[in-house]
């Protein structure tokens, strides 16, 4: 048996269930319980994060808030101002609390999708390129349980990946800026609580506007036994429906698009909160949820895996 099979095999009996001989006899059906279920999941979570490759695009996601503050800190040490850059970079200087804004408004448009990307488009293609998808489905929870486990485990990316962001921007903003009283944009000063509570709900929005995105990346690993095939096909539509939200002549479209109203997290920073764009985003990324992860389902669960 080779290293692959030897490891799906594991993470078979990992998940509740060991791979019977030849001549074992076939075990009655049963249905696995809860406390059976929350073991695959955290079998395939430890699986995820475990990956080199994913440990390594988290580092690749905690360098940049580090490298933008030390960028401004240097640029701003001779008592010049920041010219340009992503939205709330000049206020950084005044109040280290908007470099959360200031890196989660930088990664959200290519990174930090793009990390997902990787995740999600290698979930069930690489299981299936390194010959370990055929073992996972011996486990009694069946296709549709895979599937959703495996879903949840990138959800979790995405608030880890946006955490590890939010969290190193937060640390480097103490560090190298004051903190305290924030200015909102819409003028008003709230306390430092409050606005920090604004920074933690603004990454929440960006990692529930990861979700859309998660799920066409699913889709499209249910496509392909390759997952180097599957990751380059997410991001390149992640690219492609960036360029195309760009476009001013195809406006029409740009709100049916799951990255459009990513950036209304600036909304958050304003007096009274400004929900609309929020909700639409919400309710955007839910649409692409029930759309691609219902064809993911369709197409994983008629997949011939046998191979």
């Amino acid at each position: 048996m080779s290293r692959a099979e030897t490891a799906g095999a594991d993470r078979a009996a990992a998940g509740g269930a060991a791979v019977p001989g030849p001549r074992a006899a076939a075990p009655e059906p049963r249905s696995p319980g809860l406390w059976w279920t929350l073991g695959f999941f955290g079998s395939e979570l430890l699986t995820t994060f475990r990956r080199g490759r994913t440990l390594a695009l988290l580092g690749v996601l905690a360098a940049v808030p580090v490298l933008v503050g030390v960028a401004v800190k240097i640029e701003t040490s001779g008592g010049s101002g920041v010219g340009g850059g992503p939205p709330f970079l000049t206020q950084v200087t005044n109040n280290g609390l908007f470099l959360v804004f200031a890196a989660l408004t930088a990664t959200l448009p290519v990174f930090l999708p793009m990390t997902v990307g990787v995740v999600a488009g290698d979930s069930v293609a690489g299981e299936s390129a390194g010959g370990t998808l055929r073992y996972l489905l011996v486990v009694p929870a069946g296709r549709t349980r895979l599937l959703l486990a495996k879903y949840a485990a990138v959800l979790v990316y995405c608030l880890a990946a946006t955490a590890v962001v939010a969290v190193f921007a937060l640390a480097t903003g103490a560090l190298l800026f004051p903190v305290g009283e924030v200015t909102t944009i819409s003028g008003t000063a709230i306390p430092f609580g409050a606005g920090l509570g604004r920074a933690l709900l603004a990454a929440a929005l960006v990692a529930a506007s990861l979700v859309g995105f998660a799920a066409v990346g699913l889709f499209v690993s249910t496509l392909t036994g390759s997952g180097i095939a599957a990751m380059a096909a997410t991001v390149g539509l992640l690219i492609t429906v960036q360029i195309l939200d760009s476009i001013p002549q195809l406006d029409a479209v740009h709100p049916y698009l799951f990255s459009h109203y990513w950036l209304s997290l600036a909304d958050v920073m304003r007096a009274p909160v400004l929900w609309d764009g929020v909700v639409r985003n919400l309710l955007v990324q839910a649409v692409y949820l029930l759309v691609f992860g219902s064809a993911a389902w369709a197409r994983f669960s008629t997949k011939d895996i046998a191979a």
